[in-house]
């Protein structure tokens, strides 16, 4: 699950934008009356870029089916959908059909923390033991790559730590040693994945629930002091909790409360109901020139109630659903007239959350920042807010040139095939503009 995220390379020219938005709206009085079939070959022929690379990645047999959706201003998003949900099947991938998005779950969990920020009940630099006290005495690994020795820490876990992966906790996934032998068996596994052993990954203890997960953590050290080192971890999943006992809600529960139901984001699961999995894509792992499905949509993992609705990697979403996610935080914090948070609120959780001198190089986020739960652009791409999932996926919004775009692949790992590095490029080269 090693998401690279490099995934907003954007900068717009603001009269290319404006020419091409007016453009645009006149268009779309047009394409209103279109067939739908028609619609979706006058989309793609709008994308040539996308359009060239994801007939190449099909008609080589890399994947099955690819969707990207863009969308500009006010106006619904463009679909380019190509392919079909798996192999041998003949359904065609759409708007609503459902992807693993695995870490593109993070930005709706920061989301949903920065409500509760706007709410009042929580702050940003407030310690997480006021809300799991077993966190309030924590330890720090002196050698984290050979050694369980460590020392007490000198600074408490707060909620920022956790938005931004400076809290010092590791993830099955990057972490090594022994603190993640430690990981493996208290069951501390930031996802589920597949019903099969999958080769170079160590098969955890159960993962527990969400309240037993966060006071096992507790218990083991950090592999660094909290707020000075960018370290991709299970931070998102631990808020979860966080968010729970601040809410008073199970934290699915509130996801669907303050986020889904208002911005009607119907296709999004922690667990596919078994009536869906007729648009539900097979997930791949490519190896030497063959596809190997590692989780069949038909008879998904994602089917079964999962330990606990993972806030790191654990969403199912149609694309359709995470535009309307993205197209809320283009409107900074409203869609169709209803507002879900604050325009302040919405700015700060996109605007760079990292503590003062944490360093970045060598990082995902390397030459950007962090907000809550995704990268935040800096320089001429400032105003990119975004992230990547394990399976290919990649979405971000530019918040000063309106546009937001989402690409759906499903394949892992994710550096297999570089969707995360070349997606922005290829919607900006379509929209005409220079990077």
């Amino acid at each position: 699950m090693m998401e690279h995220s490099a995934i907003i390379r954007s900068t717009l020219d603001r009269r290319s934008f404006l020419s091409w938005s007016s453009t645009l709206a006149l268009a779309g009085t047009a394409t209103a009356f279109m067939p739908a079939s028609a619609w979706a070959r006058a989309a793609a022929d709008k994308y040539p870029t996308i359009k060239a690379q994801f007939e190449n990645y099909i008609s080589t047999g890399k994947l099955p089916g690819l969707l990207a959706s863009i969308g500009k201003g006010a106006m619904p998003a463009d679909i380019v959908a190509m392919g079909t949900i798996a192999q041998g099947d003949k359904t065609s991938v759409d708007a609503d059909t459902l992807w693993r998005v695995y870490s593109m779950t993070k930005p709706i969990t920061g989301m949903a923390a920065m409500l509760l920020i706007g709410d009042g009940k929580m702050k940003l630099d407030q310690p997480i033991a006021d809300f799991i006290p077993e966190f309030a005495n924590m330890t720090v690994l002196t050698d984290p790559d050979n050694s369980m020795t460590a020392v007490p820490a000198k600074n408490q876990i707060t909620v920022r730590h956790l938005l931004t992966h400076t809290a010092g906790l590791g993830y099955s996934i990057i972490t090594k040693g022994p603190l993640l032998k430690a990981y493996n068996e208290n069951g501390i596994n930031p996802a589920v994945m597949s019903r099969f052993p999958i080769p170079g990954f160590t098969v955890p203890a159960p993962t527990p629930d969400l309240k037993t997960f966060a006071e096992r953590v507790a218990k083991l050290p950090l592999i660094a002091e909290p707020g000075t080192k960018w370290s991709y971890s299970i931070s998102l999943d631990l808020l979860g909790r966080v968010i729970e006992v601040a809410s008073g809600m199970d934290f699915d529960a509130f996801l669907k409360t303050r986020l889904f139901d208002p911005l009607k984001m119907t296709s999004s699961y922690f667990q596919v109901p078994a009536s869906e999995t007729k648009r539900f894509v097979t997930n791949y792992a490519p190896a030497n020139g063959i596809l190997i499905p590692i989780d069949p949509g038909p008879t998904s993992i994602y089917l079964d109630k999962p330990a606990f609705a993972f806030g790191g990697a654990g969403l199912v979403c149609s694309a359709h659903d995470y535009d309307r996610f993205l197209h809320m935080l283009q409107n900074g914090g409203e869609l169709d007239g209803v507002r879900v948070m604050s325009p302040e609120t919405a700015a700060l959780a996109m605007s760079d959350l990292l503590p003062s001198g944490v360093k970045t190089e060598g990082t995902f986020i390397a030459g950007a920042g962090n907000g809550a739960g995704g990268r935040v652009g800096k320089g001429a791409f400032e105003g990119t807010f975004g992230w990547g999932g394990a399976a290919g996926t990649v979405a971000f919004v530019d918040t000063r040139r309106k546009v937001r775009a989402v690409c759906m692949a499903q394949y892992v790992p994710s550096n297999v095939y570089p969707f995360h590095e070349e997606f922005a490029q290829w919607v900006l080269a379509d929209l005409g503009i220079q990077a």
